[in-house]
């Protein structure tokens, strides 16, 4: 079991034959994805040839939808065309979009949101300008690392790849149900809350690693969200203790203004709900573990 991507999901890639879609598009399937196409109006009717598995491309989401019964898209198209690209997944009520393209402009992210609201919310929206999600041994969309850790019953969600990778490998031996990386853009399709959620409901979930950074409050509503749904034990890490106020840190939506958006403030909200938060990701996977282990 898994949230949002299992073994069963069928999965296409907008943008397979770019360089970037191409590269990914292999990784994904070496670590047993089901792909079943691309897209690419331009090489509508064409195949892509990956290590003897034959990728037919497709005109548009909905055509390749209709010919293979693909439920997910990873979104691989540069960023001037992301906003026709997501638009285009939501007109086919494709299950899940995966936007793992970074510098999409926020207007055009707050665009194709609002249309998804619109629709009445049918697609879930992942990023943009995030590493995607991965259920270990079942599938993985986007660009984490396959092979980093193995199954089991932790479910991460962090708006920072490379924090998802390193606590993926801190915590390998005992393993998670899925990892979310849902980017740390000012405006993001699925939110902690979101995740906190579906692990919350998900049987093969016994535990939950939450990833924040500075900037916004989406950390606090998420320690809300938390004291009032959540049973499980959860575990925290917010990265950007040493950030100088004033300056963006890596992420478009890293930025402390005021008072508002410190690590430390986060951090004091996350423990008023009960969680566990560690001073560094080795820290934090250590109280992972101890939770773990005493369960």
């Amino acid at each position: 079991m898994a949230i949002w991507l299992t073994k069963d999901s069928k999965v296409i890639v907008q943008g397979m034959t770019g360089s970037e879609g191409s590269k990914h598009t292999r990784r994904m399937l070496a670590a047993g994805t089901d792909i079943v196409g691309g897209v690419n109006p331009r090489k509508a009717g064409t195949t892509v040839d990956f290590d003897g598995a034959q990728l037919p491309v497709f005109a548009n989401v909905a055509d390749a939808m209709r010919e293979t019964g693909a439920n997910v898209t990873v979104i691989f198209v540069p960023p001037q065309f992301t906003k026709s690209a997501v638009i285009e997944a939501i007109d086919a009520g494709i299950s899940l979009a995966v936007v793992i393209t970074e510098g999409v402009p926020v207007h055009d992210t707050a665009a194709f949101w609002a249309y998804n609201v619109a629709q009445g919310e049918r697609t879930r929206i992942i990023g943009p300008n995030c590493p995607g999600i991965v259920s270990p041994g079942a599938s993985n969309g986007g660009i984490i690392p396959a092979d980093i850790t193995g199954t089991g019953r932790i479910g991460l969600v962090s708006k920072s790849g490379t924090l998802t990778y390193q606590m993926m490998y801190e915590l390998r031996d005992i393993g998670f149900s899925t990892c979310v990386g849902i980017g740390g853009d000012p405006i993001i399709g699925t939110t902690h809350i979101d995740a906190l959620a579906a692990f919350e409901a998900d049987p093969d979930t016994d535990a939950i690693v939450m990833i924040g950074e500075i900037g916004g409050d989406a950390e606090e509503r998420a320690a809300e969200f938390i004291k009032a749904n959540v049973t499980k034990p959860v575990v925290g890490y917010i990265a950007g203790f040493t950030a100088p106020p004033g300056k963006t840190m890596g992420h478009a939506g890293a930025i402390i203004s005021g008072s508002a958006g410190t690590a430390e403030a986060k951090k004091t909200a996350l423990e008023a709900a009960g969680v566990k938060v560690g001073k560094t990701p080795t820290e934090t996977a250590r109280l992972m573990r101890e939770i773990m282990s005493a369960g």
